[in-house]
């Protein structure tokens, strides 16, 4: 047998914290760590495409299933390729451990091949713990704080790993001596609760409030069923974040939908007309769409103090835990009478699904995006799992899909970088194989890394208990949430050189792989691209080619606000132009602006 060396000390770690999965790239630097893996079986060993892919599908498990997600590189330039993934979940606040080696210590320092100074490299997206080990005996109590922190703080974490400690002979797990910590994997979560004080002065505060509105982030996620009776008691209109969309359902007729430059009409109105505001579990960076400083009192709730009164003038901020804080509200808060304010709500968010249903319905070249997106609402199944990439997508996900209760949905939302999309849909699927999983992604995220992902899903599928894994590509073959900062934010025409994408026959490639591809080129076309794709027995990949006219326009804005978008429209040649000014006119039109 075998002498047992560090590389197994890090796998029976991981798998004492818990950890069904490995996410990573093979490189000679983490060949210890490798060999490891592959004597004890457990935990599963996921090979991406890329190391960026590794992380971020590390990222999506914590964010599908709660727990920690692991991924690992090796030094040099795999170790840089987990940057993104790993500043997705420091933006997200979601607890990911890195496991990155690096060269021989005896060399470091002397400028040798694929060196590169990892502490520094992650010094700030893993800014709560980075360490290196120098010795065998380090390695169980780095890795034991790395799991407690990132679990502790939300944040990432990175363990790097010399090849000589990892081929070293195990430390003595019971060594008794100065110098040495013994220490033990395990990190219970602490139940916390404002001051009966503080939830005093809260109530006071909501209850006082004549136009309540509730902000929900991902943060008051276990919390709907509070949430939504606090709402009800208080005649509230109810908001969401991006990351907020899956808490609580949006077809409860108080809730007017997501929030902020890519949300509703109605939700830009519950804020524009509220007295008071309760923030549950939120950090959404759009402050131009809360109400104006001064408008309203707030109360804000949050795990996190260090978010408290960050992204508006907050009255009395609570930290403490959603549920628990909002179930002591609860105890303290009576239903009030009135019910004008609620009226004035739910006419609004009646109003919004009328706009939304005409903006789906609208003719457009070929098919319209917002109508492929909205297609799919009322046809999820009750167990999927919904994966977002980042783009115009996500503005259509935001505005139409109407997710089943209980249904999550992911994406990289505050870091926002394109090509999550298939890693997290990955993830998603490995930590539920029987359940169904949507992907929905735009052609820019699909090039820049979803056609390598998807060999990961053709290799892999067949292990699947539910094969169904749906990717719906939006093909407009532009990067078109761009092309329309271009205008709105510049003023600037769309600059075709940077904007213009090649057209790639995804559906074509999909079907190369052994999967199946479906082309959708007519709006009639949609339903049943949808249909077939749910009921298939293998992965599908819906190519929709789509208008990239269709404006992506904030809510309710005025007519200085919108001028620049005209102006950038004016300033450029050609039908998709003419077409994009007569799109944005009508939508205008549908909100009520001439």
């Amino acid at each position: 047998m075998a002498e047992r060396t560090v590389s197994d000390v890090v796998v029976e770690r991981l798998h004492a914290w818990g950890v069904p999965r490995v996410f990573g790239y093979s490189g000679d630097g983490i060949d210890g760590v490798l060999g490891a893996l592959r004597r004890a079986g457990e935990p599963d060993f996921v090979q991406a495409r890329h190391e960026e892919a590794a992380a971020f599908m590390a990222v999506a498990h914590a964010k599908y299933t709660g727990g920690v997600g692991v991924c690992l590189a090796t030094q040099g330039p795999g170790a840089v390729h987990l940057l993104n993934g790993l500043y997705d979940a420091k933006l997200d606040s979601k607890p990911v451990v890195a496991i990155v080696g690096q060269q021989t210590s005896t060399v470091l320092g002397s400028a040798y091949q694929q060196e590169i100074d990892l502490q520094r490299l992650f010094g700030d997206v893993c800014a709560q713990f980075v360490q290196t080990a120098h010795t065998p005996q380090q390695v169980p109590m780095l890795l034991d704080r790395a799991f407690r922190i990132a679990l502790a703080t939300s944040s990432p974490t990175c363990v790097i790993l010399p090849h000589d400690v990892q081929t070293a002979a195990a430390p003595d797990p019971q060594e008794h001596t100065h110098g040495v910590m013994v220490t033990a994997p395990g990190s219970p979560r602490p139940r916390v609760v404002p001051r009966d004080e503080d939830l005093d002065r809260a109530a006071a505060v909501l209850a006082a409030g004549e136009r309540v509105a509730v902000l929900i982030g991902q943060g008051a996620a276990g919390a709907a069923a509070e949430v939504a009776e606090l709402a009800e008691r208080l005649g509230a209109g109810v908001t969401a974040s991006l990351l907020g969309k899956p808490v609580l359902d949006e077809g409860l007729p108080w809730h007017t939908g997501v929030m902020g430059h890519l949300g509703t009409t109605a939700s830009a109105e519950l804020m524009r007309g509220c007295d008071t505001l309760l923030i549950v579990g939120s950090n959404d960076p759009w402050t131009e769409f809360y109400p104006a400083p001064g408008q309203a009192r707030a109360v804000q709730i949050d795990i996190d103090g260090r978010r408290l009164g960050v992204r508006y003038p907050v009255e009395v901020p609570l930290a403490g835990d959603a549920a628990e804080t909002v179930r002591a509200l609860l105890t303290r808060i009576e239903p009030r009478a009135g019910r004008s304010w609620r009226d004035r709500v739910q006419e609004s968010a009646r109003r919004w699904d009328a706009i939304a249903e005409a903006r789906a319905a609208a003719a457009a070249e070929p098919v319209n995006p917002q109508h492929v997106v909205r297609a799919l609402s009322g046809r999820l199944p009750a167990d999927a799992r919904v994966a977002v990439d980042v783009g115009s997508v996500t503005y259509w996900y935001a505005r139409h899909l109407r997710l089943p209760a209980g249904v999550p949905a992911h994406l990289c939302s505050t870091l926002a970088c394109m090509g999550c999309g298939l890693p997290y849909g990955l993830a998603a699927k490995l930590a539920a194989p029987g359940a169904p999983v949507v992907v929905l992604t735009g052609d820019g995220a699909m090039q820049m890394a979803g056609l390598a992902e998807l060999v990961t899903v053709a290799a892999r599928w067949r292990d699947w208990a539910d094969p169904r894994f749906v990717i719906c590509v939006l093909n407009n073959r532009d990067l078109a949430e761009v092309s329309w900062e271009q205008r709105e934010m510049e003023g600037e025409p769309r600059f075709a050189e940077s904007q213009r994408l090649p057209d790639v026959p995804y559906a074509q490639w999909a079907d190369l792989l052994g999967l199946r591809g479906v082309r959708v080129t007519d709006p009639g076309e949609v339903d049943e691209a949808w249909w077939q794709a749910l009921h298939a027995d293998r992965p599908v990949l819906i190519d929709a080619v789509t208008d990239p006219a269709i404006p992506l326009l904030p809510p309710l804005q005025d007519e200085e606000q919108v001028r620049p978008m005209y102006e950038g429209l004016a300033a450029e040649d050609g039908d998709l132009a003419v077409r994009a000014e007569e799109h944005l006119r009508r939508e205008r039109a549908g909100e009520g602006f001439k």
